[in-house]
């Protein structure tokens, strides 16, 4: 299950608060300034691949700092991320092959 959580204000505490969960930092986790995709939001979006009770307590933790991303918005913020994910991998895989 994937989450998309977009973050405007209090950065530092919700990243703190997620990572730190017993249940949430199990996940898989990361955190994107809007800016990074190419936006020209000023806030973070933190993508959540998890277990459907690890996502369903993320949305708890983040209910009033935070909002959930839905749609054709998700998917399209969550394709730009596992773009830019995968060219970081290719890149990093490429220092170990010379």
């Amino acid at each position: 299950m994937e989450l998309l959580i977009k973050i405007r204000e209090n950065i530092e505490d919700t990243k703190r608060l997620l990572l730190t969960d017993d249940i949430v930092g199990r996940g898989s986790i990361l955190f994107r300034e809007a800016s990074s995709l190419g936006m020209k939001e000023k806030c973070y979006y933190c993508l959540i691949s998890g277990t459907e009770e690890q996502c369903e307590k993320a949305k708890i933790l983040i209910k009033d700092r935070a909002e959930l991303v839905e749609g054709e918005e998700k998917e399209k913020i969550i394709k730009k991320i596992k773009v830019e994910e995968d060219a970081a991998a290719e890149g990093f895989g490429a220092i170990f092959r010379l």
